[in-house]
């Protein structure tokens, strides 16, 4: 009885949740920028008249409207509201197509009246349309990738606008999605043993978006990367366990990084002030999702942004991707300069020979490759042997775990086939040894037969 009781109200209650979704959806807002000057203008009343229409969604009637006063009334002193509110009307409907159309009017806007307090509002709402086009984490960051880029513009264009702190916001839930998605590649990487892609994607996330709720375990996995691919890389693992203990002091993984560091006998650096309110900031800020927002969440086009930071400056500028430690230096890297400007050249030029005798004259360079270069050899003097095992060292492999799965196999099977082999030897020499033993001889039975009949 009890179970149905509650079943029945919580049915109810989805029913009542829904009803009120949809009755907030048929109440229609009012529009942001009204003018409030009472005046019986003719052009006055032609934008009155849009404005009703945008509120009851009428978008394409409100356009003509707008169009008609923009083009009968050239010097009107409502053409930048007019034209602003041409854009809020596609930004209203919505649609991809209203989304596209809606970016370039408020970009129309903002290059004909750049001084107008709505211009920063017009970068605001061109914001705002990628950030409602985000995908989730794992999936296509395009629409991630141009909401930050256009509200960095806004930042940097308008610092002191009224929107530049909700934006700050923005930036920071963008930044979450897009270090959630560098990091879901780094962690595949880690997962498969991947150490060298694994340590330049974590590194890269932990690097580009310092704010991510993650970061302190992409630097852990990248350090733990740098630790797999052997000592030679211990200063960048202790570097990335340094930066978890002195950047993100209230991480679950900030002792784990303490302890990598007295194993490697390196020195543990002092936790960050800063980083240390902010994180507790952040923690006494942190809103959990609601049941129904975490039931729902599959259904939902967006992502999740409510581990983002709620303070810190967000990353204002891009780095490029490093290069990873298993791609081989240039042969010239350690060479001197030779290039212009003193940079090292690997340009590659050749040319026609006319004169034929210096094939005759010149060395001959496969000979140089199986003799040794006469012109450089290789004397305890000579630079070209002080290179150290390092520099001269193979660099890692993203198949480390996948090559020795592989020998482990190759090994198995080798002793299978040496013990096969050892049997079939044992066998054969039993065989041969009872070759050569010669049979037993039968008693002389016909002797003695022989012998009795005499």
């Amino acid at each position: 009885m009890n179970m149905s009781f509650s079943a029945h109200w919580t049915g109810r209650a989805l029913v009542a949740a829904f009803a009120m979704v949809l009755l907030s959806s048929c109440i229609h807002k009012k529009y942001e920028n009204p003018i409030t000057k009472d005046t019986q203008q003719p052009d006055k009343k032609l934008f009155d008249k849009a404005m009703v229409d945008i509120e009851k969604g009428r978008y394409e009637v409100a356009r003509l409207t707008l169009n008609t006063l923009m083009n009968t009334y050239e010097s009107s002193e409502y053409l930048a509201k007019a034209k602003l509110a041409i854009a809020d009307s596609w930004f209203r409907e919505a649609g991809p197509n209203g989304m596209a159309q809606a970016e370039a009017e408020y970009k129309d806007f903002e290059l004909f009246y750049p001084t107008m307090p709505e211009a920063s509002e017009a970068q605001h709402k061109i914001c705002m349309i990628h950030y409602k086009q985000m995908e989730k984490a794992d999936r296509d960051p395009t629409q991630a990738l141009r909401a930050e880029d256009e509200c960095r513009q806004l930042l940097v264009q308008y610092p002191n606008s009224k929107y530049a702190p909700e934006t700050s916001q923005l930036l920071r839930n963008i930044d979450e999605v897009l270090g959630s998605h560098e990091f879901g590649v780094g962690h595949f990487y880690f997962d498969k043993g991947a150490n060298p892609a694994a340590a330049n994607r974590l590194g890269y996330a932990a690097d580009q978006y310092p704010l991510y709720s993650k970061a302190d375990q992409a630097l852990y996995e990248t350090g733990m990367s740098y630790v797999n691919m052997g000592p030679r890389f211990r200063n960048q693992a202790a570097t990335a366990f340094a930066r978890i203990v002195r950047d993100y002091p209230l991480s679950d993984l900030a002792e784990d990084a303490k302890k990598q560091l007295q194993d490697m006998e390196m020195p543990i650096p002092e936790p960050d002030r800063a980083a240390y309110d902010r994180q507790k900031y952040d923690a006494d800020n942190y809103k959990r999702p609601t049941i129904l927002s975490q039931s729902t969440g599959f259904i939902r086009h967006g992502p999740d942004v409510s581990r983002s930071a709620k303070s810190g400056q967000p990353a204002m500028n891009n780095m490029q991707y490093p290069i990873p430690v298993s791609v081989p230096k240039s042969a010239t890297s350690d060479a001197p300069a030779t290039g212009a400007g003193g940079a090292a050249s690997n340009d590659v030029s050749a040319s026609v020979v006319s004169d034929s005798s210096k094939l005759d004259q010149g060395t001959d360079a496969r000979q140089n490759a199986a003799t040794g270069n006469t012109g450089n050899t290789a004397t305890p003097g000579n630079a070209a042997t002080q290179n150290t095992a390092a520099q001269t060292a193979a660099p890692p492999s993203n198949h480390d775990a996948e090559m020795k799965k592989a020998r482990e196999r190759a090994e198995k099977k080798a002793r299978k086939h040496k013990k096969k082999s050892d049997q079939q030897n044992g066998e054969n020499t039993s065989a041969q040894g009872t070759a050569a033993t010669p049979a037993a001889q039968p008693p002389a039975t016909g002797y003695k037969s022989q012998t009795s009949q005499q």
